[in-house]
């Protein structure tokens, strides 16, 4: 979408709470936004602009005609990719044709999952199976992979290539080989079989890990069954109740959310013996290898080697951290002082919460939405001069009267893009935080103009009341920033092509900008800036800041073994195939990388969803964590509102997006490249207590 006068009409929003007490909480645009309900539409005879502005998409028929729209010109492109002579017009042509179909189908896929209309959230299904179904034949179209060989092999022009055209190019090449594209016919439509086949166990196995067991009410003892869902002589036990304080509570949870089921359990070993036989069909010696490459990691070898030397720098650390736990827990139980896996989340909270106070009431007050989003206007207009506008969307432009509408403004550069903040929880909205790229940014040779990326970030925060705003807690506003991370992944990549846009990289490069931003919202520094309470206008104070801080240190070796665990059994199920059960394997893992004991009759990674989207890349969140304190401590720890840092910061890590290799953008950061010896300290010291800390509670 164009930049248009309306952008800079802002709406002059009026907190519901500031006039009352003006003087001490008046907030900058920005902030009386997201601390304001919605202003209602006033003209109801206002034209239907489309979902995201997209004219077609006024109601759930113009799907069909958005999709038919795009395949129409993908056969263009077709035909042009295939005949045009090898160079950058060959690139630019797949990439248009890429651009075409991820336009339709990244939206769709958002809108499947978010939108309250069912009708809306059927026709965008629709379009996600038929676009995925022709980006399939794409993907093994022989003509169209030739043309791109053609351009990779000659060597004349190859050399002519500039960095970003090839690596795109090469990428492109990889999406082929991975379909099968070099096998002969009958191996390739055997690829294309496990493709179909992978596909659907993929959505089986996902919808499947979120669904509740049942158990007869009578199994389950009459004072606890208060605490689940009934259903007729059922009761429904959808999760692990993992924060609550009574042991048997948590201990049935945990023995019958985890009760393996036998179908699903058919459904996972078919899904990881389907995925070997794919990457071996392939040429690639697993799953893992396949998955990995182009990675910062590269292969599984240095994913294990990374894990098991983490351990190793953890061990004593997690041996003290499970001592605390049992002897809490025996202090809490004395009849049943035995560490069990299902006291390990509650107990950690209860250590947090005895050694440093961090009810999380008690920061909430400071932590309104409308004071995080002014923090994170003024964060970003320090470090790269971006400021967040909030923008009046049009009419049938969003799916929920609730969602805000913000423009990406540079002080030089314009207007960056667009960021739909869908904060608000909602029936049948996903209970879950991310990021989804609606369009990407890339250079548009036909128009001579850049395509501005959106995004959409969803959040499932508490509405505001009549007497407030919405409060957030502290683990809501670090995800606030988190996922802030990631939108301006999206919003300051200025690449030349949309296939690798802002966090279309390497998994384990992905979660970097994001965790990065959470170090942002740990410190002192930045936070006085904007926590402030919204009814006296009184700062939060930075001993509650430090505490918090702090606690999160507490059990901090136990929770990263578990972690590791996770990351470990993710590599081993993607590994070679083994004669034994995935169970089999999972309680091997879980004796040997996390150490409380495996419960029979347990199949946790039956709830391990994260298989499908992270399949052989969990380990992506340590590694990334890892490279995001290298950078925190080496470039913004002394300062984290230095303007030249956050230009570097831009220039050598957001700007490029997957346009680079991982490890080239964390070497031009820090100015050396890391090993993972360096990983592994950077994760082990982030445990180190701040001597400080102490001395201001002792002061207090």
């Amino acid at each position: 979408m164009s930049a248009s006068p309306r952008l800079f009409h802002l709406v002059k929003y009026r907190s519901l709470w500031t006039h009352v007490r003006r003087k001490v909480t008046t907030w900058s645009p920005v902030g009386a936004a997201f601390n304001a309900k919605p202003p209602r539409r006033l003209d109801l005879f206002e034209k239907n602009v489309g979902l995201f502005g997209v004219p077609e998409l006024s109601c759930p028929e113009g799907f069909q005609t958005a999709t038919q729209t795009a395949l129409k010109n993908t056969e263009l492109l077709l035909h042009r990719a295939c005949s045009c002579s090898p160079g950058v017009e060959t690139v630019e042509c797949f990439d248009q044709l890429s651009d075409g179909l991820c336009k339709v189908a990244d939206l769709a896929d958002f809108i499947k999952v978010a939108h309250p209309d069912p009708a809306h959230r059927d026709a965008a299904e629709k379009t996600c199976i038929e676009i995925g179904t022709v980006v399939e034949k794409l993907n093994t179209n022989v003509e169209l992979c030739k043309s791109l060989k053609n351009l990779l092999v000659n060597p004349n022009v190859a050399a002519e290539l500039d960095p970003d055209t090839k690596r795109v190019a090469e990428l492109f090449m990889f999406d082929f080989e991975i379909s099968g594209i070099h096998l002969d016919d009958k191996l390739r439509k055997q690829a294309v079989a496990l493709h179909v086949k992978l596909l659907d166990l993929n959505n089986e196995f996902l919808i499947s890990s979120h669904v509740p067991n049942r158990i007869a009410k009578s199994a389950i003892p009459e004072h606890l069954q208060v605490h689940f869902a009934s259903e007729g002589s059922l009761i429904q036990i959808g999760g692990l109740h993992a924060d609550s304080p009574n042991d048997l509570l948590r201990e049935v949870a945990y023995r019958i959310y985890l009760y393996p089921n036998a179908d699903l359990m058919e459904c996972l070993e078919e899904l990881l013996k389907c995925r070997y036989k794919l990457a071996k069909l392939v040429g690639y010696d697993s799953y893992g290898h396949r998955a990995l490459k182009g990675t910062m990691a590269k292969n599984p070898e240095t994913v294990m080697s990374f894990l098991q030397l983490l351990t190793e720098k953890l061990s004593q650390r997690t041996a003290k951290d499970f001592q605390m736990m049992r002897d809490m827990k025996k202090k809490l139980n004395p009849r049943n002082a035995e560490l069990m896996p299902w006291d390990h989340p509650f107990l950690s909270g209860v250590l947090r919460a005895e050694r440093y106070n961090i009810e999380p009431s008690l920061y909430s007050p400071y932590l309104s939405l409308g004071a995080c989003m002014e923090g994170l206007n003024n964060l970003f207009s320090q470090l790269y001069g971006v400021s967040l506008m909030s923008e009046h969307p049009g009419a049938g432009e969003i799916w929920s009267d609730d969602v805000r509408k913000l423009a990406v403004v540079h002080e030089t550069e314009g207007l960056l893009g667009y960021i739909y903040c869908d904060f608000f929880h909602r029936r049948d909205k996903p209970h879950q935080d991310c990021h989804f790229t609606i369009r990407g940014g890339r250079w548009c040779q036909e128009t001579d103009q850049y395509q501005l990326p959106v995004v959409v970030l969803m959040l499932s925060l508490p509405h505001p009341t009549k007497s407030a705003p919405t409060l957030l807690t502290p683990g809501m506003m670090e995800n606030l920033f988190h996922e802030m991370g990631h939108a301006m992944h999206s919003m300051l990549g200025r690449t030349r092509y949309q296939h690798v846009t802002g966090t279309r990289c390497a998994t384990d490069f992905a979660e970097v900008p994001s965790i990065l931003m959470e170090y942002f919202a740990t410190d002192y520094r930045v936070i006085s800036q904007f926590a402030r309470h919204y009814e006296t206008g009184q700062p939060l104070p930075e001993s509650m800041v430090a505490r918090l801080c702090e606690s999160k240190k507490v059990c901090g070796a136990a929770d990263t073994q578990l972690q590791i665990f996770y990351a470990v059994l993710d590599q081993i199920y993607h590994g070679k195939p083994q004669d034994r059960s995935t169970t089999e394997i999972l309680k091997e893992m879980q004796e040997k990388f996390y150490g409380l004991p495996y419960i029979p009759n347990t199949a946790w990674q039956l709830r391990f969803s994260h298989l499908i989207g992270y399949g052989a890349k969990y380990y992506s969140y340590l590694m990334s964590r890892a490279v995001a304190s290298m950078v925190w401590n080496q470039c913004f720890v002394q300062d984290p509102l230095n303007r030249d840092m956050g230009e570097r910061y831009r220039r050598e890590m957001l700007a490029h997006g997957g346009a680079k290799e991982p490890m080239l953008m964390v070497e031009g950061m820090l100015q050396r490249r890391p090993g993972i010896e360096d990983f592994v300290d950077a994760l082990v010291s982030e445990l180190n207590p701040n001597f400080e800390t102490f001395l201001m509670d002792s002061e207090n």
